[in-house]
């Protein structure tokens, strides 16, 4: 399935838990006092504190968790999970991370 089918599914079950979840939130980059849009955007942030980062592919390399890094710096959010829909089991799909 398409990354975008299983972001649709999961904010189902978020909405279905009552939990509060924001979809494709901008990410600005802060320069010199200037906010800028560079195109960063988080996938889900739960609860205004968890940003989810969904993706459907074979594997997870380097790349896409120095991209979750980066958006849980810009965004403030102190724990990040990213979510491999692509692995034969999900468990072997999540990889957490919290910045201080």
């Amino acid at each position: 399935m398409l990354e975008s089918a299983y972001e649709e599914c999961l904010c189902h079950e978020l909405a279905l838990r009552g939990l509060r979840f924001e979809r494709q939130v901008p990410i600005p980059v802060e320069y010199k006092d200037v906010r800028l849009d560079c195109g960063y955007r988080a996938d889900l942030i739960v609860q205004g504190a968890v940003l989810l980062e969904l993706k459907a592919i074979g594997s997870v390399g380097p790349i896409h968790e120095a991209q979750l890094m980066t958006y849980l710096k810009l965004s403030g959010c102190g724990v990040g999970l990213l979510l491999n829909f692509g692995e034969l089991r999900l468990k072997d799909g999540i990889i957490r991370r919290i910045v201080g």
